[in-house]
């Protein structure tokens, strides 16, 4: 009779169980080749079985690796999370995580936990991004809300768009019925500075020309209650003229943002780079956790809606390269280099 460690593994070869490919691997006595628990390769019959705690132990006994799952290294293991991730980006509907797990043969425990392990947030979080701006599309067209909640994976119209964007699926389809939005505009030597603002905070900080800017907010929130209020929405206007001029560091005024769990996360992370230094994408991954999730990283910076307040503007390529920015490389360098000689003061 097996013992049940040894019964447990051997359960996991014969189902090709890919959460025990970092635990073991194993033999078979009839080929002298070794291979992880998940690989694709026939399945042996259990007495041709030979068990091995590591590829070291197995190569010592005189197996070799199989090439099909290559079992020394974790490239195995890393590509089912790879397929994941895939999936997640690419899928243009919700999936579960029974679903993720049916089909990288993982068990969905397993999944979740080496998922959050390796991209620092969960499965759902991680598509919750990927499909936000797709949501945000959806929700625009003449098409249903519940097809977009649908695509997003919530059990509910208001969870869905509540936890994307702020307001209800039906209002902001309507254009923003019912919303009161104030905005005012400034010229500055930048480009024309737009701020808009619910009545919870600054929503909006754009940089441009300045009618483009008010026919974009006018497009996004065509039913919603427009109103310019320079007056009103000084104090918080000043404060970003004072970031753009080098006058200070940071703006303190309550902020209104509408996105995922996941883009909060990089946006506040944004937030923490100390004014005069910078980050790459991989390094801004790795301060939230999830240093494998550098695209999903990339997609939230671009998503900033508050240009300067939250400082994206920091971002710049590996190798030092500015790399791009919405609005502007020539805006970019003018904060990087404003930020650089100010924190050598």
């Amino acid at each position: 009779m097996q013992d049940p460690i040894t019964q447990t593994r051997l359960d996991a070869v014969l189902n090709r169980n890919a959460s025990f490919d970092d635990q073991f691997v194993y033999g078979v006595t009839s080929t002298k080749v070794f291979c992880r628990p998940s690989c694709p390769s026939r399945r042996p019959r259990p007495e041709r079985v030979r068990l091995f705690d590591t590829p070291e132990a197995a190569l010592e006994a005189g197996f070799r690796p199989c090439r099909r799952c290559n079992p020394q290294g974790r490239r195995s293991v890393d590509a089912w999370l790879e397929r994941v991730r895939l999936l997640l980006e690419s899928t243009e509907f919700a999936l579960t995580l029974h679903d993720l797990s049916r089909e990288v043969n993982v068990s969905p425990a397993h999944l979740q936990r080496r998922f959050k392990a390796h991209f620092g947030t969960s499965p759902r979080a991680y598509q919750a991004a990927c499909l936000a701006e797709r949501f945000r599309s959806e929700l625009r067209r003449e098409g249903s809300v519940s097809r977009a909640v649908y695509a997003a994976g919530y059990g509910s119209s208001q969870a869905a768009y509540r936890a994307t964007i702020g307001m209800t699926p039906g209002r902001y389809r309507r254009g923003g019925a019912g919303e009161r939005v104030r905005y005012t505009v400034a010229a500055h030597a930048l480009g024309s500075v737009l701020l808009a603002a619910t009545e919870r905070g600054v929503c909006a900080v754009r940089l441009g020309e300045a009618a483009a800017l008010e026919a974009e907010l006018h497009r996004e929130y065509p039913q919603a209650q427009l109103e310019r209020d320079d007056a009103a929405l000084r104090p918080q206007l000043n404060a970003v003229l004072e970031l753009l001029e080098g006058r200070a560091q940071e703006a303190r005024f309550e902020l209104d943002l509408h996105g995922t769990a996941f883009q909060a996360q990089v946006w506040e992370a944004l937030r923490r780079i100390p004014y005069g230094q910078t980050r790459s994408y991989s390094q801004l991954a790795e301060a939230i956790g999830a240093p494998s999730a550098v695209r999903a990283v990339a997609r939230a910076c671009g998503a900033n809606p508050v240009a300067v307040v939250v400082p994206c503007h920091r971002i710049i390529g590996k190798g030092g390269q500015l790399g791009g920015y919405r609005w502007g490389v020539a805006v970019k360098r003018h904060l990087l280099d404003l930020e650089a000689g100010e924190s050598h003061d």
